[in-house]
């Protein structure tokens, strides 16, 4: 099954977990600064690229899934079947929450979580 996911795709899968990670990655924005000033560790910014890789794979499937049901048109539009344009959308969420979780997890390098 995985297999296949990865060599075919699914269209939605972007648009479910892309935001799902950015939910993840804004609550341990506000759990884990105090832990890294405690210990010193960097985590919320390890956790901000931990979960900004898994939003970029969650935008990789869809693209997949895009290019699959695409074929020789990429733009094609089936009256009854979205699923193009729901994979090419998952893909544009994916990018879009990678570059927010990014941005969220950056704040880190400035900022030690000490401040108040």
């Amino acid at each position: 099954m995985i297999a296949r996911m990865l060599r075919r795709g699914l269209p939605s899968f972007g648009l479910y977990a892309s935001p799902a990670t950015w939910l993840i990655s804004t609550q341990l924005n506000y759990m884990l600064p105090g832990v890294t000033c405690s210990t010193g560790q960097p985590l919320v910014f390890v956790a901000g690229l931990a979960l900004a890789l898994a939003s970029t794979f969650s935008g990789f499937i869809s693209w997949r899934a895009w290019r699959a049901l695409a074929g020789p048109r990429p733009f094609r539009h089936d009256e009854d079947r979205p699923h193009g344009f729901v994979a090419l959308l998952g893909t544009a969420a994916a990018a879009l929450f990678t570059l927010v979780i990014l941005l969220q997890a950056s704040a880190n390098l400035f900022l030690t979580g000490c401040e108040r």
